[in-house]
């Protein structure tokens, strides 16, 4: 059973405006950037009044601390439908495959800003940083254990990989190719997955 089945109409009614806020949140976001985002815009995405988002959520803080984490619980749920994969490079670009795809289509990347107003703002939010701390667990342990079987250059230090790797789901070469040139979006996927791995070698 769902967990709408276990909530009253007027509950289940409350969270699908709520996912309907983070939505829209995560698309304003994305476009605009947090600075020049404001919850007029998120409630006009919506069609609701400003007074019905404050409601669910009393601040812009705690909206995009919300939609952040709504992101992070997207990616440990898709890591864990990868566990059939036997390989842990594997998983790691089927992972970066569904990111950037996320990505393209209006979705947020793994790293939320290079504003250090957002990063200090997240980092007081003690939800989104445990959250963090379990993908990031996961996704290091991915990388050692690639790194130890040859899939990955166990000369580079496993933070270097790592952090690599969050920096594709947020390359701004990912819109450029979106805006600018002919492809497809399998096309743009399957380029950047070649460089984040292979780098500029055949």
């Amino acid at each position: 059973m769902s967990i709408f089945g276990k909530l009253s109409f007027k509950d289940q009614a409350y969270k699908l405006r709520e996912n309907a806020i983070l939505d829209a949140a995560t698309s304003v976001l994305g476009s605009k950037g947090y600075d020049l985002m404001t919850m007029d815009d998120v409630a006009g995405a919506v069609g609701i009044s400003k007074p019905s988002l404050y409601k669910h959520f009393k601040s812009k803080e705690e909206l995009i601390g919300e939609t952040m984490i709504r992101l992070v619980d997207g990616a440990i749920d898709q890591l864990a439908q990868l566990e059939p994969i036997p390989s842990p490079r594997g998983k790691l670009e089927a992972m970066l495959e569904w990111a950037l795809r996320v990505r393209l289509e209006g979705g947020l990347p793994f790293l939320p800003s290079t504003s250090a107003h957002v990063r200090e703002m997240l980092m007081r939010n003690v939800k989104y940083v445990m959250r963090v701390l379990k993908l990031n667990g996961q996704l290091e342990k991915l990388v050692k254990e690639a790194q130890k079987n040859g899939e990955i250059d166990a000369a580079l230090p496993s933070d270097v990989v790592l952090y690599s790797y969050y920096a594709r789901t947020c390359d701004p070469a990912v819109d450029y190719l979106q805006k600018f040139s002919k492809m497809s979006t399998d096309e743009i996927v399957k380029y950047m997955l070649h460089v984040a791995f292979n780098g500029f070698t055949k």
